[in-house]
């Protein structure tokens, strides 16, 4: 499970203070100041935020639309934030229509990890090296997003399967992200009435539960196996076959198509 405190009830000095201090600035950065100051934050926490350059967004930033900053600066927050604006997307009773176009061209910005790291990661799963359960895996994925990547390999018995695998670290980010998502809402909450009608902590912890179990690769491989039951009559459509065998919480192992 994630582990995520509501930071609102923990202290002033809040424990992931260097990133609480990069969001609120990349917040500024694309010209929300106003939101900063609205949320009234000195008075919730204390500690090192006076340290945030409050510099006027750039001109270049300042040409562009609303609807288009809001995008950019989910995208430079990070996988959390563009995971939020990717579930925000689908939801038009929450988001205007203009905005929800914005949102849907949100892509993840993340470099490729090792394929060390990854073979490092499967033996962890499995407690065996890689080289006992793929006869081959390409070093380098076909596919790549903020939560994991994807790569082809063999199996001993000759099938081609695509192994998608967690980034390394990926959990952490993620809770200490929700934890601070979570405490800006509810401070947006208490703060900013024109936007507590939303319920945006509400809103936090829906999407919490939500991406824990887009974390967990036994949930995604228990539907792929349930939709693949319910149409394996019809043949316009077609399902991966998912390995149990080689697939667990954070690797998940697929028919290669």
């Amino acid at each position: 499970m994630l582990s995520i405190k509501n930071i609102g009830r923990i202290s002033k000095r809040y424990r992931h203070l260097r990133r609480y201090q990069q969001i609120l600035g990349i917040i500024i950065k694309y010209g929300f100041e106003n939101i900063i100051e609205a949320m009234n934050i000195d008075h919730y926490i204390e500690s090192g935020l006076q340290l945030i350059p409050f510099v006027k967004a750039h001109e270049k930033v300042e040409r562009l639309s609303k609807n288009q900053r809001i995008r950019l600066t989910l995208e430079e927050l990070g996988p959390t934030f563009v995971k939020m604006g990717q579930v925000l997307s689908s939801r038009p009773d929450l988001v205007p229509p203009d905005l929800l176009i914005e949102l849907t061209k949100l892509q993840d910005h993340v470099p490729s990890f090792s394929s060390e790291e990854v073979r490092a990661i499967i033996a962890s799963e499995f407690g065996k090296p890689i080289n006992t359960l793929f006869e081959t895996i390409e070093h380098s994925p076909f596919a790549s997003a903020s939560i994991g990547q994807v790569h082809k390999a063999k199996l001993y018995n000759g099938d081609e399967v695509a192994v998608k695998v967690q980034r390394p670290g990926i959990r952490k980010t993620v809770e200490a992200d929700l934890e601070i998502m979570l405490h800006i809402a509810s401070i947006i909450e208490k703060n900013i009435v024109e936007v507590a009608f939303f319920r945006p902590v509400k809103i936090v912890e829906e999407f919490a539960k939500t991406l824990e179990k887009e974390m967990d690769y036994t949930i995604e491989a228990s539907s792929m196996t349930r939709m693949a039951g319910h149409f394996k009559k019809d043949p316009a459509i077609k399902i991966p076959e998912v390995y149990p065998d080689y697939s667990s919480e954070r690797v998940l192992t697929m028919e290669f198509i």
